[in-house]
């Protein structure tokens, strides 16, 4: 029989075991979901990458597609292709080259005879140039004699620089008499590539790097060279002097070759892969981002996911002491308590703190409302000023006259626009602090015929006609007389500036009715339709559709201020062919005689 201590000991023995095991089962899951989810936010971002990439290197390899056969239409080039022992024929073709490729670019342009000798190229002066060169063995001279067209990126056996050559068979009576090669120079895409994230390089046919954003890279095959291929590469001069040594690559999704995401190591880093085929299928483009961070962040997951399970196992463990021993639960509950109160009066001073924060930003948006409503303020009373300026022009004229019955009333509608003016300019106070009165009542055809009259001027001077109609006659609203005759002129005077400039006969509408205890006011003008872009805003500050100088765009902001403050609603719509309309919905007064 084992002892008791024997025992115990086994027992914790066990449990250390599953301990480590959940640890370690915690760890691994970890880092799995971090490397998957890593790795799919890395893929994702380098596909939009490798699809740019390519687009570019597509769009260069074509750039030049056209040059060559541009030479078929030279009658100098295709004398000389029968003549290539005319010296001076051969100079104006060098000439002509010359010219023709500093328009176009390219890095290199020359005609090769049939034989393969170069007979000219626009680079004659320069040192390494093709002139007189013998360049049967490139493929790209067979290709185009015998095809057509050509196409081969190889290292310059004259210039020693790598390009991409396009060529073109030159016919001549039915016969291919020569060709045109052009050369096209990579080396600026390939330093673009140095900019971007990761590694950029480029395999060919035969899987070997033509261009990389790491030149120890360049020439060297991902994978050792078939004898054929070796024997191909070194008759066509393709990649120079290069050993061809290949490199340290190696797939960690073997079976996925072909694959356009892949996961490689090369040189002993650990890299995912985006492939992507380009110049028509010939090469592939291979985007290569490091891991290295990737999986640093994967161990970091997996070292938090053990510590969880390391402390989800001591919580287990905690508990089950807690039930064993019951001092040591007092003792926690006494420190949880403890804890309790110290967060309690924590939140307490937070919750102080944030109420103090609440009221400075609740002065801060007064501050900020009743600058905007002070620059309203001076937007508003231009309107009263106008119409001041009116009516004592008429008074003079009309005393001069002698008609003082008329000229008294143009001096009592004097005072009362002065009057107006007092009450607008005390809004900035009233604005400031919460209104203390009750709002009145206030009869609408009474309050449009006064506003009208103070647009009377602008109304004839447009020549526009205003129908109106109240329903009840007596419709009487909830507000503020002097605050909704300041909302009525400015909709009135905005469907006269809207008018302005319309061909059609010009006609604003006024309609109220009530119905269910709510009056609702209609404002229609049969000019053109609010910009969709300014209606979703029109009720924002400084959203105008007046050109500058001609509005703030504060009048409907404060407009709906005024109308929501009376408990109703401002909104606006276009109308259908033409027109706009804006409706005005506030609480109607029960005395109202009749409702619709």
């Amino acid at each position: 029989m084992p002892r008791p201590r024997q025992r115990r000991a086994g027992t914790w023995l066990v449990r250390g075991l599953l301990a480590a095991a959940w640890m370690a089962l915690a760890a691994w899951g970890g880092h799995a979901l971090a490397m998957r989810h890593g790795l799919q936010a890395l893929q994702e971002a380098a596909a939009q990458r490798l699809e740019i990439t390519a687009a570019r290197l597509d769009a260069q390899l074509a750039r030049f597609d056209f040059l060559p056969s541009l030479l078929e239409t030279s009658a100098e080039v295709m004398r000389h292709l029968e003549a290539p022992g005319d010296a001076l024929l051969g100079t104006a073709v060098n000439h002509y080259l010359q010219s023709l490729n500093a328009i176009a670019g390219a890095e290199n342009l020359y005609v090769v005879g049939r034989d393969g000798m170069t007979l000219a190229a626009a680079d004659f002066a320069s040192p390494g140039t093709p002139l007189g060169h013998d360049l049967s063995y490139r493929p790209y001279v067979r290709d185009a004699l015998a095809q057509g067209r050509g196409r081969f990126y190889g290292v310059g056996v004259t210039s020693a620089r790598a390009g991409y050559y396009l060529s073109y068979a030159l016919p001549a009576r039915g016969q291919p008499r020569g060709l045109a090669a052009v050369k096209v120079n990579l080396a600026d895409i390939e330093n673009e590539w140095r900019q971007l994230p990761g590694q950029v390089l480029v395999v060919d046919e035969h899987r070997v790097a033509i261009l990389s954003t790491r030149d120890e890279w360049r020439y060297r095959p991902l994978e050792p060279l078939q004898d054929a291929a070796r024997a191909e590469a070194a008759q066509a001069k393709r990649y120079g002097a290069s050993e061809l040594v290949p490199l340290n690559w190696r797939l960690r999704n073997p079976g996925d070759h072909d694959a356009s995401e892949q996961r490689v190591r090369v040189d002993g880093l650990a890299f995912a892969a985006s492939v992507r085929d380009v110049n028509q299928g010939r090469w592939q483009l291979i985007l290569l981002d490091d891991e290295t961070a990737l999986r640093a962040n994967a161990r970091t997951v997996a070292f938090s996911a053990a510590l969880v399970a390391a402390i989800v196992l001591l919580l287990v463990a905690l508990l089950a002491a807690r039930r064993r021993e019951t001092r040591q639960r007092l003792a926690s509950g006494v420190a949880l308590q403890a804890a309790h109160d110290s967060l309690e009066r924590k939140v307490l001073e937070r919750t102080d703190q944030l109420r103090a924060a609440q009221d400075e930003l609740v002065h801060a948006g007064k501050l900020a409302a009743l600058g905007q409503m002070s620059a309203g303020m001076v937007h508003e009373l231009n309107q009263p000023l106008a119409a001041l300026q009116t009516v004592s022009d008429n008074a003079d004229k009309l005393i001069q006259m002698n008609r003082l019955d008329e000229a008294r009333d143009n001096l009592a509608r004097i005072g009362r626009l002065v009057g107006r003016l007092k009450r607008l300019s005390s809004q900035l106070r009233l604005f400031a602090y919460k209104p203390g009165g009750v709002p009145g009542m206030v009869q609408l055809r009474r309050l449009l015929a006064e506003v009208l009259q103070q647009l009377d001027g602008r109304l004839q001077e447009e020549g526009i006609a205003v129908d109106v109609q109240v329903e009840p006659e007596g419709l009487a609203v909830t507000g503020d007389e002097a605050r909704l005759e300041q909302v009525l002129a400015n909709l009135l005077g905005n469907a006269i500036d809207a008018l302005r400039g319309s061909t059609a006969p010009r006609r604003i509408e006024v309609h109220a009715t009530v119905q269910d205890g709510v009056a609702r006011l209609r404002i229609r003008n049969n000019g053109p339709q609010i910009d969709h872009a300014i209606l979703t805003r029109m009720f924002q500050p400084f959203v105008t559709s007046k050109p500058a100088g001609k509005g703030l765009g504060l009048g409907l902001m404060i407009s709906d201020h005024i109308v929501r403050e009376f408990g109703g609603t401002l909104r606006a719509q276009n109308l259908a062919p033409t027109g706009a309309e804006f409706v005005i919905e506030l609480p109607a007064r029960r005395d109202n005689s009749r409702e619709t």
